[in-house]
């Protein structure tokens, strides 16, 4: 494909964990790294050879310096992140082990990027030459600010036909199904592509999956194929991509991803995981997408290809996808035993 870039809007927060499977209450030292859902997306699409822009406001100070080196390590152009506020976010993240599930505690209030105003950024400079724009529900939910900026980026998205994809990502602990409801339904209109898993719709837009129960793991396709249509129907968009969890346990999940392209249903093959690290599964889905329909796959390869990466994320500790394109493709092309490569 002869455009490349690919620009993506959000936080990037420090991520402070315990050891291996240590619980808060046990550990005496927090491992560092960095991620967030639109940073973790600019990095799987820098690691698959795209032009990855990530556009966001982090505190001038050292740790503010550490989280865009993060993403510069992995080739994420980071010429449009603001310096400037108080802090940078921070989330703590227990992990869980087959019946204990993973915890996450926000320490985010009042970070940079909540605090960013109209007119900060140059969207028109940002979108030169750029084919597609990612942004999650994240941003949004982070202050009246940030979604009054991610509605100006939007715009200018949008008048200089740049294809725009949002993953859903209600987060209860950021605000209420009421709120995101009236302020997603603005941001909607600008969108093409929908990406979501199997709460988001519902919490979002009231729209349920019917047979299925996210606490027992139960997911019935049919259902989510109701859901799919009914997003395309409401707000017109192009296509809509479902990932589809089966949590047997903390520790082991069935994996699969669904796509909906207005006219026909793709699904992927079924991934049985052993889970390393799952925050950033979903992103990678979205890396693995974004990535798959930039470079002209079709639907059923392009939700073959999302599914992969995603799969193979869940293998990887911490927040960032680290495969390859190649890798990906190896494994959606069937291998997938693990066997030491030599």
């Amino acid at each position: 494909m002869e455009n490349r870039k690919v620009v993506t809007f959000g936080e990037i927060m420090l991520r402070l964990s315990p050891p291996g499977h240590l619980r808060f209450v046990q550990t005496s030292s927090f491992d560092a790294i960095y991620g967030g859902g639109e940073a973790n997306v600019a990095v799987s699409l820098a690691n698959f050879g795209l032009h990855s822009h990530f556009v966001s406001k982090v505190p001038d100070h050292e740790i503010g310096q550490c989280a865009i080196n993060a993403l510069r390590a992995y080739g994420v152009n980071t010429d449009h992140v603001m310096r400037g506020g108080e802090r940078l976010g921070i989330y703590y993240c227990e992990n869980g082990a087959s019946q204990r599930p993973s915890k996450v505690i926000y320490d985010r209030a009042g970070s940079s990027i909540a605090e960013v105003g109209l007119g900060e950024f140059d969207w028109k400079h940002i979108f030169e030459g750029a084919s597609w724009f990612h942004f999650t529900g994240i941003t949004p939910a982070l202050s009246d600010n940030a979604a009054a900026v991610t509605l100006e980026a939007l715009k200018m998205a949008k008048a200089m036909n740049t294809k725009v994809s949002v993953d859903l990502n209600f987060r209860k602990k950021l605000w209420t199904p009421e709120k995101a409801n009236r302020v997603m339904n603005e941001l909607m209109e600008y969108v093409d592509v929908i990406i979501a898993n199997e709460e988001d719709a519902e919490k979002v837009f009231g729209i349920k999956a019917g047979q299925s129960d996210v606490i027992t793991g139960e997911l019935h396709e049919e259902g989510y194929q109701e859901v799919a249509r009914e997003l395309v129907k409401r707000f017109g968009v192009e296509k809509v991509a479902i990932t589809l969890r089966e949590s047997l346990s903390a520790s082991d999940n069935n994996w699969s991803g669904l796509l909906y392209d207005g006219q026909e249903f793709y699904t992927s093959r079924k991934y049985s995981i052993r889970i390393v690290d799952r925050v950033g599964g979903g992103d990678s889905f979205c890396g693995g997408l974004i990535y798959a329909l930039m470079t002209g796959m079709d639907s059923a390869t392009a939700v073959e290809f999302a599914a992969g990466a995603s799969c193979l994320k869940h293998t990887v500790h911490g927040d960032f996808n680290m495969v390859s394109a190649k890798e990906v493709k190896l494994l959606i092309q069937g291998d997938a035993s693990g066997r030491v490569q030599r």
